[in-house]
């Protein structure tokens, strides 16, 4: 396993990284103990980093108590932001509910800090200082090592690391966007600036939600991976890699997974093994290297910067999903 360096932490990752949403009992395994094995397998194998999310249901839980007696060998992420029950309080970036979020986090997690704390979306209701200066200050009283952030566009990114700068606190060390062969957005603007601030780059959704396991979309909807599969021109695309990966002699998969960190500015790829079938899988494709002429054939399939529709989870801002925000209305 090559290891990266996450952004400038000094923080050595693997370029796989374990995604637990799938551990949650609810909607993924319901088994905790298959899913121990399946994150002691993936350690085993030489991935280090993990990551989970308070909004994952019992995934919190369920990731620690896995890691008893194997903490220190894993760079342990959860992210916080999203709503945490009904009262209107326990979501967002608030300095109010970051000190209460992360209190949560470390109980279910069984440990004493976490090691990357991400803003899991966007919140346009708080202003980013005050976002900043309660993860400024979780840094210097040791419960995180570092900060990061989800779904960000890039323009707030550069408001964040600007705001840090002009009041001296620390900038977000990451950022983690969605990224596959099918939605290639982030190349326009997303990775060059994370590149330019020399954050880490976690990326989520490298097999397109399901569409690039070279599964049928009637399998997927019936093992609930995706709740959306009416979109036949993914599909259609989706076909193509699965096309191209066979010319290659390579797995759907380890095409998809090979593509994503390939891009000099990602520095890990989420994968969300649900089995240890499904890590199997993914794990034999960890070495597999992309040339030039199979990255130019992915090119030519979906150029650069585009996207073919949209990923279920992909952060929306509120002038898409609020239309006020896009109608002048008469005096």
């Amino acid at each position: 396993m090559r290891y990266r360096t996450l952004g400038r932490t000094g923080i050595q990752v693997s370029p796989y990284a374990l995604g637990t949403l799938m551990f949650a009992t609810s909607i993924g395994n319901a088994d905790p103990a298959d899913s121990a094995r399946v994150l002691h397998r993936a350690l085993d194998a030489g991935l280090n980093f993990v990551d989970t999310a308070d909004a994952y249901g019992d995934s919190e839980d369920v990731v620690g108590q896995a890691l008893k007696g194997r903490r220190d060998d894993v760079v342990l992420a959860t992210k916080f932001g999203r709503p945490a029950g009904q009262d209107p309080n326990h979501q967002g970036a608030s300095r109010r509910w970051i000190v209460t979020a992360v209190e949560n986090s470390l109980r279910r997690l069984g440990t004493d800090h976490i090691d990357l704390y991400q803003l899991h979306r966007p919140d346009p209701g708080t202003d980013i200082e005050e976002t900043l200066s309660a993860l400024t200050d979780l840094l210097r009283s040791g419960k995180v090592r570092a900060i990061g952030a989800s779904g960000t566009p890039a323009s707030g990114i550069v408001e964040a690391q600007w705001t840090a700068e002009r009041r001296g606190l620390t900038a977000f060390h990451t950022e983690q966007p969605g990224y596959s062969l099918l939605n290639r957005g982030i190349e326009r603007e997303v990775l060059p600036t994370t590149q330019r601030f020399g954050m880490g780059t976690l990326v989520w959704g490298p097999l397109g939600q399901g569409l690039l396991t070279g599964r049928r979309p009637a399998d997927l909807r019936r093992a609930g991976l995706v709740r959306h599969l009416g979109d036949e021109h993914r599909h259609e695309v989706a076909g193509k890699f699965a096309a191209l990966a066979a010319e290659a002699g390579l797995p759907l998969t380890h095409l998809a997974m090979a593509f994503t960190t390939a891009h000099p500015g990602v520095t890990s790829a989420l994968l969300g093994a649900r089995t240890l079938a499904h890590l199997e899988d993914l794990l034999a494709g960890v070495d597999v290297t992309l040339s030039d002429d199979i990255l130019d054939r992915i090119d030519e399939i979906v150029p650069p910067g585009t996207d073919v529709g949209v990923l279920d989870q992909a952060y929306q801002p509120p002038a898409m999903t609020d239309p006020a925000l896009r109608r002048r209305r008469a005096a």
